[in-house]
């Protein structure tokens, strides 16, 4: 077969040899191929109002020509600032368990009981029983409005006790956000000072559902939130306004935690919840509410006071489009699950 020379025609004109144009439909199949699929992967949207400036879901791309599924995060048992990243069936796991098995420790879980949330308390503790360090030496402090709750009491384990601390009301969620850290911080300094070495703060509205063990001991200890976990640095809902006490800068922040869940020696927790609502108090007094009223001051804290252990989301979980998926679950958020039912089902599970 002739191949045609890119030549000069007696009139002047040029023509293509077949190479040429072979070659050049080539590379302009090359080009519209290029935009079509970069123009499918950036017309991609968000289902959730958190992700918006990131337009992307957790789990999947949307394109207007497949699905592509997205990497599932890592599961690393280890900070970038060499701290462990608690995962509960991991071997590092087992090692820790043994090390702090080896002596007998006081630990507290302390638990604000005020309000319509006295109808988790049963739940809250009858699952702690089975399931929150059963071997070791447990005290459970109750921060409570109505102490009246409590009756009759619940029937504990040996090694097992509760101190009722009354508080006053502490009517709708602004005025909680604003009061709790200075609630822990007075508890943390009397009576829970001079009678646990670590304590762990929990919201009432949870329940355990599988082992929580010695692995989640450490000095500072905070939990991943599981709709954050393995997403982008720039989803984070970090308190973004500057003049606001718990405003995160954009290059700060290697995680976003969760404040149903975290703990540490008392002294730290002391020191945390102390400074929290000195913040608190101080944006408080220029009329100013952080986004994420309490969480956000706690996320601002341990920016500036990295944790020495960190919980993976198995210690804080529900049941979301959004969470990420693990193994398992030990603790699980009632009052978040309760959000994503229904009228029946919410009946249903009595949220």
């Amino acid at each position: 077969m002739a191949l045609f020379l890119f030549c000069k025609t007696p009139t002047g004109a040029f023509r293509m040899t077949r190479l040429q144009l072979l070659l050049c439909c080539f590379l302009l199949s090359l080009i519209i191929y290029f935009f079509h699929v970069r123009k499918a992967v950036v017309g991609v949207t968000s289902a959730h109002p958190l992700f918006h400036a990131l337009e992307v879901d957790r789990g999947r791309i949307m394109t207007d020509m497949s699905v592509v599924k997205a990497a599932e995060p890592q599961t690393p048992e280890e900070t970038p600032w060499g701290a462990p990243l608690v995962w509960g069936d991991t071997r590092n796991s087992a090692w820790r368990r043994a090390k702090f098995a080896e002596r007998g420790i006081r630990i507290g879980l302390l638990a604000l009981v005020v309000g319509t949330y006295a109808r988790f308390i049963r739940r809250f503790l009858s699952s702690a029983e089975t399931h929150f360090l059963p071997d070791q030496m447990v005290t459970y402090y109750i921060l409570t409005d109505n102490p009246r709750s409590l009756d009759p009491p619940i029937e504990l384990g040996p090694e097992r006790q509760m101190k009722v601390v009354t508080v006053a009301e502490l009517p709708g969620w602004d005025r909680l956000a604003q009061r709790r850290m200075t609630l822990l911080a007075e508890a943390f300094r009397d009576p829970i000072g001079s009678e646990v070495e670590y304590i762990f703060c929990a919201d009432v509205d949870q329940e355990f559902v599988a082992p929580v063990g010695e692995e989640i001991l450490g000095d500072l200890v905070a939990t991943l939130h599981p709709e954050l976990y393995g997403m982008p640095r720039n989803s984070f809902p970090y308190e973004i306004e500057e003049v606001s006490s718990a405003c995160v800068e954009e290059d700060e922040g290697d995680y976003y935690y969760t404040s149903e869940f975290y703990g540490g020696l008392v002294s730290e927790m002391f020191s945390l919840a102390h400074a929290c609502s000195l913040l608190i108090l101080q944006d408080q007094a220029n009329g100013i509410t952080a986004r994420g009223l309490e969480e956000s001051y706690l996320n601002r804290y341990l920016i500036d006071h990295r944790p020495t252990c960190v919980l993976s989301p198995e210690y804080s979980w529900w049941d979301s489009a959004l969470a990420a998926n693990v193994e398992a679950q030990r603790l699980i958020s009632l009052g978040r699950q309760c959000e994503v039912y229904d009228k029946q089902q919410r009946e249903l599970h009595k949220c």
